[in-house]
């Protein structure tokens, strides 16, 4: 009988910015019945995986190998051979410096199908996010790859440092920051100036990217002054003094940011999409899990008479959600509330409104209860029934006020917001290490919750070091009466909101 063989992907995971993965790469991963990742494939490419894949993680960090390479080649064949879909996932491009070559090797020997998915390699990407073209017309036209530290084991180096040094416009070393002072002395004795423009970008395409720039004679005393680790690459060349002029991913204005998100994971995309575009490292740590209720039979029953309802208030976007699912459920559509009003709380609210149809009657100028009441003061609603679905033990301001001015009002629960705990052990490390930057705060049940995950006797030491942002007053009096103090209140209470006040205060600070 033939032995089932599987197949194995190699490939490259980019630079470390997630968004630079090729579309065949993702289509790899989504795949694979084994991801078998380095250290610098970036983590958030894991989450393309299907939720039964096996991850492994094989290291392969400089100097500090979870598994050697021989093990890693083992592991291919064993995978592969049990008939599975082994993706190989190796930062940069496989054939880069990547040692790709040598895994290759050993499936050829051991008969393994595979293929070969190329990546962005670093050498390339991070230079351009350090604003330093490799080529240039009025520079170069050459460049050249090499690496920064060669195989230990050999006898003798194959650098050719003479035609480096004296023919090629661009040189880009890969993993040499332990040995910059002996690249940078063997240039020079074989005829590059000491002048020549010299550049060490760390972390490149990451959040932590971090560029020091010099000359061939200064590099090496400037990288050990700044405390520059691996990874990084070195550049050298005419092209380096580009960067001034063009260097744009630098300028973004929370790079390098640790910026905690404590909303719910359903809702925290484009929050963290906003974050990351201006160069924040965002940890998820959502405090909240937006669930059902325990039972529909309120809503259930509110919606089979609609027809008795003069006006209809949402709350917030979950509230919606959770609304047209029944409403769709008991084979109905939105033209049942073709004679009902809509109010909502906030932009994102209409907004999640308009996706099924209805165009908001009422939108306060502020994004919370109070103004709604505002609104309504101009409105005859006495004798007026109501319908209020949103979440269970929400602020009592909104009925009550309504209620008040004689309208009925049926405050029915539509989800139920419970304390999640995602990411706490990293989180709490990251805050007595002092990493953090800023907690976020989107709804004071975030607060309430992110509390409840801190050791109370540490409390105090673990946010004293960090900056605190809440999306609008409500939230801030909330982590005010809880012991927080607040730094940064969004003056308009949306996501948008909240970021624009972020940026704000840290471009200042």
């Amino acid at each position: 009988m033939t032995e089932i063989r599987g197949r194995v992907y190699l490939v490259g995971a980019g630079p470390g910015d997630p968004g630079l993965i090729t579309l065949k790469g993702k289509e790899c991963i989504e795949q694979a019945d084994v991801v078998v990742y380095d250290y610098l494939a970036a983590s958030e490419l894991l989450g393309y995986a299907g939720k039964d894949a096996e991850l492994i993680y094989v290291g392969k960090k400089g100097g500090d190998h979870t598994l050697a390479q021989d093990g890693i080649n083992a592991l291919l064949v064993e995978k592969a051979s049990q008939g599975l879909v082994v993706t190989r996932l190796k930062g940069g491009d496989p054939f880069i410096f990547g040692r790709g070559g040598e895994e290759v090797e050993v499936l050829v020997e051991a008969g393994i199908a595979f293929e070969v998915v190329p990546g962005v390699t670093s050498a390339v990407a991070a230079p351009a996010y350090a604003g330093i073209p490799l080529t240039h017309r009025k520079f170069t036209s050459t460049v050249a790859f090499v690496t920064g530290h060669e195989d230990p084991h050999k006898e003798s180096s194959n650098i050719d440092w003479q035609s480096l040094a004296s023919g090629i416009g661009t040189l880009v070393f890969f993993m040499g920051v332990r040995n910059l002072e002996h690249i940078t002395t063997q240039l020079m004795r074989h005829g590059m100036a000491a002048n020549k423009p010299a550049a060490l970008v760390g972390w490149g395409t990451t959040p932590r990217q971090r560029t020091v720039t010099g000359t061939l004679g200064t590099l090496t005393a400037i990288a050990a002054k700044a405390g520059m680790t691996p990874p990084a690459l070195i550049v050298i060349g005419d092209v380096v003094g580009l960067r001034e002029r063009m260097k744009w991913f630098e300028r973004r204005p929370l790079l390098g940011k640790q910026i905690v998100v404590t909303r719910a994971r359903k809702q925290a995309s484009g929050f963290l999409k906003m974050l990351s575009n201006a160069g924040a490292e965002c940890l998820e740590c959502p405090t909240i899990e937006v669930v059902p209720p325990p039972s529909w039979d309120a809503l259930d029953k509110a919606i089979s008479r609609l027809s008795d309802y003069d006006w209809l208030i949402f709350t917030s976007v979950n509230g919606v959600s959770f609304f047209f699912e029944r409403l769709f459920g008991s084979d109905r559509d939105s033209r049942a509330l073709q004679h009902i009003h809509v109010a909502a709380i906030g932009p994102a609210t209409a907004q999640r409104l308009m996706d099924f149809g209805i165009r908001c009657d009422i939108i306060p100028e502020n994004y919370r209860a109070e103004s709604v009441v505002a609104a309504f003061e101009g409105i005859p609603v006495s004798g007026k029934k109501i319908l209020l679905p949103r979440a269970k033990d929400a602020r009592s301001i909104l009925p009550e006020a309504l209620t008040r001015m004689g309208a009925l009002v049926d405050d029915v629960t539509a989800y139920v917001t419970e304390i999640a705990d995602h990411n706490v052990e990293t989180m709490l490390t990251r805050l007595e290490n002092g990493e953090i930057d800023c907690l976020t705060f989107t709804s004071s049940s975030t607060v309430r919750n992110f509390k409840l995950l801190l050791p109370p006797d540490k409390f105090d030491a673990l946010v004293k070091k960090t900056r605190v942002a809440c999306i609008g007053p409500i939230t801030a009096e909330t982590a005010e009466s809880l012991g927080f103090g607040v730094d940064i209140v969004a003056s308009e209470y949306t996501i948008p909101g909240l970021y624009a006040a972020m940026v704000d205060y840290f471009s200042a600070a």
